[in-house]
């Protein structure tokens, strides 16, 4: 894949990847496509046609069975698996439809895990940081709560602060808005549009809903594990 000197260099690159189970069931199939910083890109299709499975490609959670993923120009494919598991750790945040928060902790300490878990940060940066991360999310008044005193949106909310824990430099969510109101899936996708737009993000969501596809800067259409388009949306 040739570098454009109009663009700047991506941030994630997929070569040719496939990714075939071994019932020899095929998942995705030679998707090749670049991410940029500040851009936010909804990934649509029908059910069945490997938006997730693309996101876990890309995602580093799960590997090609053929092509490449780089990674800020690290070829992914030659990582052993724990420097894959601590690029992951430190430069990707992941969001799922379902929130994930552990009930036992508070808003605060579910935010603060992936921080304990890298250990770049001594203790009371690591709050400051989960501390201004909720903050930034509406949730200061929240931050010693458990998850069941919280509601769905503020929950999902927490989530995104704790993807966003690391500070990294590409978001992934996979059917964030799944669970959520209408009004609640809406504030979520504004956030997302903030990241990439504001802080230089790149952001990926995987979403079956179009109106909220819209509010992305691109959307990559999948069919049978094949992107078919990819557009940028036009603004508002």
């Amino acid at each position: 894949m040739s570098a454009d000197p109009g663009r700047p260099a991506p941030l994630l690159a997929a070569e040719g990847v496939t990714k075939r189970l071994p019932e020899g069931v095929t998942l995705v199939s030679d998707i090749t496509l670049t991410v940029t910083g500040g851009e936010f890109v909804a990934i649509t299709g029908p059910s069945g046609s490997g938006k997730s499975s693309l996101l876990y490609l890309l995602g580093l959670l799960d590997r090609p069975t053929s092509g490449r993923i780089l990674l800020e120009g690290t070829d992914t494919a030659l990582l052993a698996p724990p420097d894959l598991a601590a690029l992951r750790l430190a430069r990707l945040g992941f969001v799922f439809q379902f929130h994930f928060l552990l009930p036992e902790f508070s808003a605060l300490d579910n935010v603060l895990i992936p921080i304990r878990r890298r250990g770049a940060l001594k203790p009371a940066a690591a709050r400051a940081r989960a501390l201004a991360l909720l903050g930034a999310l509406g949730l200061a008044e929240a931050a010693e709560k458990l998850p069941e005193q919280l509601s769905g949106g503020m929950r999902q909310r927490v989530a995104i602060a704790r993807a966003l824990a690391n500070d990294p430099v590409l978001l992934m969510a996979d059917e964030p808005t799944g669970n959520l109101d209408t009004k609640n899936a809406a504030a979520v996708f504004d956030i997302f549009a903030k990241l990439a737009a504001e802080e230089g993000r790149a952001v990926l969501v995987v979403t079956h809903d179009a109106d909220l596809a819209r509010r992305a800067t691109r959307r990559i259409h999948l069919v049978d594990g094949r992107i078919v388009s990819d557009e940028t949306n036009a603004p508002g």
